[in-house]
């Protein structure tokens, strides 16, 4: 679906429901917006005083038959008190419950504000908000179809800005969409060949090439991380690059993203509970495929490198043990001491051919941890880099993209926690700063004066709870957002 915008006075628009933003004003409310006539605002804010609604941030309150208006049904979303400047977060919550409140509804509009932050804030909410994942379904539930359209009313000639903004939304909701497509996709109807073809579907007809390695070509080129976390699966892996050059870009962004289809943990197998979710540790992959097409479809004047290290990891006779020793892209040895600490495996080759190429900047991207949980929680990623600046950078673009990120370090003395008697190193330390001495194993295949940022988004990617905001069930879409930040701060320069 696609968010358009309207001039049409919200009392005569034609509309399944209205949806009207409102704050706190005495013992009631007053409406935040414009296009109202005064009468027709006190019949709205009366009749929501009548009801109790006071306005707080994300309160929804329902108001039927109002008369005066064709919509049936008007939607009262509440911003909390007025400030100097509104949290743009809680506006995007705000509206994403109301859509989600809307479910069944087929077509919704909303009283947007002119001003190009707000717009942004209410246009994304509503978008993301509107999103249900049904393709394994034979039969939709009742009411579970989200809006087919929603309509913003901005008052006054509709400016170029305006129109540029709500198309970036679309083309960037579209590709959170897909992440959580192939997130929430069964893991036996997306094996590492079909996130593959998946990646190459994402950008067709776009100005990007597609690059796949398969097992012959991984073995060539000495991808033994990949090869290995794949080797115990009758489905193999592959390894996906995505490039994005438009001409005049004087920058180079690279973005590897971890693609387990499915986890297991190997040999080192994990707990049945929950284990379903595990179709979900290619989130990482799936940002990057759909950041790519974003990015592209954008036109943004920066290079874009997606890699997309790809495996299933199983356990089998074929499946490589604890204790085994692989060589890396890179040369360097390593020693298997966990099988299901195998996301830094298939990132470390993937970083370290995006290396090669040495590009201004490198991120990857992954469900890496447990630890991340523990430490920050389901909904803040960690973020560890080499380079201060950077990391600074994609904080600042996650802000400005509404995702939560948080900086972490890279602790020095964790590398001496990956020491193997055996190989140059281990994939697991002693299991204190689980997140962090992942963060040190990845940076060993970054060169020297190489910038390179890792996300760890184990608990952000997924959401194992009820909905909220604008966030479903299931798969979240989440880095694909900060991505397209990242690249339109080095495309300005």
């Amino acid at each position: 679906m696609t968010i358009t915008l309207s001039q049409t006075p919200p009392a005569t628009i034609a509309c399944n429901a209205l949806l009207v933003a409102v704050m706190p004003k005495g013992r009631g409310v007053e409406i935040a917006g414009h296009g109202l006539s005064p009468a027709q605002a006190k019949k709205v804010t009366d009749a929501l005083s009548a009801l109790g609604a006071t306005g707080k941030s994300g309160e929804i309150t329902k108001l039927g038959g109002v008369a005066g208006f064709r919509a049936p049904v008007i939607v009262a979303v509440g911003l909390g008190e007025h400030k100097a400047e509104f949290d743009l977060e809680a506006i995007r919550r705000a509206n994403g419950n109301a859509i989600r409140a809307l479910s069944g509804s087929k077509k919704v509009a909303i009283l947007a504000a002119p001003e190009p932050a707000l717009l942004e804030a209410i246009a994304t909410g509503a978008r993301l908000a509107a999103y249900a994942f049904t393709k394994f379904k034979s039969k939709a539930a009742p009411n579970s179809t989200p809006p087919a359209t929603i309509i913003l009313i901005v008052p006054g000639p509709i400016s170029a800005a305006q129109k540029r903004i709500v198309e970036e939304i679309n083309i960037v909701a579209d590709a959170v969409d897909l992440t959580r497509d192939l997130v929430n996709t069964p893991p036996n109807a997306l094996p590492p060949i079909a996130l593959a073809a998946a990646a190459k579907k994402a950008v067709a007809g776009l100005p990007v090439t597609v690059t796949t390695w398969d097992v012959r070509a991984l073995k060539r080129d000495g991808c033994g991380g990949i090869l290995g976390v794949g080797q115990g699966s009758a489905n193999p892996p592959r390894l996906v690059k995505m490039v994005y050059a438009p001409r005049g870009a004087k920058a180079h962004l690279a973005i590897v993203g971890k693609g387990i289809t499915f986890d297991t943990g190997g040999i080192s197998i994990k707990p049945a509970s929950k284990m379903d979710e595990m179709k979900g540790d290619m989130a990482g992959a799936a940002s990057v495929i759909s950041a790519v097409q974003a990015i592209a479809a954008l036109g943004l004047k920066v290079k874009v490198t997606g890699w997309v290290p790809t495996a299933e990891n199983m356990p089998s006779g074929t499946a490589q043990r604890p204790g085994d020793v692989i060589t890396m892209y890179n040369g360097m040895t390593v020693e298997v001491l966990n099988t299901d600490a195998e996301g830094r495996l298939v990132l470390g080759d993937a970083l370290a051919m995006a290396a090669k190429d040495k590009p201004t900047l490198i991120i990857d991207v992954a469900t890496l941890t447990g630890a991340q949980r523990i430490a920050l929680g389901t909904r803040t990623a960690g973020v560890m880099s080499n380079d201060d600046d950077a990391r600074a950078q994609v904080c600042a673009a996650a802000e400005a993209g509404g995702e939560a990120m948080w900086p972490m370090p890279l602790p020095e003395d964790l590398l001496a926690t990956l020491d193997s008697a055996t190989a140059d190193i281990a994939n697991i330390g002693d299991g204190f700063g689980g997140m962090l001495s992942a963060g040190v194993f990845l940076n060993q295949f970054i060169p020297d004066g190489q910038p390179w940022v890792h996300l760890d988004i184990a608990g952000p990617a997924f959401n194992d709870k009820t909905p909220y905001g604008y966030t479903p069930k299931g798969g979240t879409g989440a880095a694909v957002r900060t991505f397209v930040q990242v690249a339109k701060r080095l495309a300005a320069g």
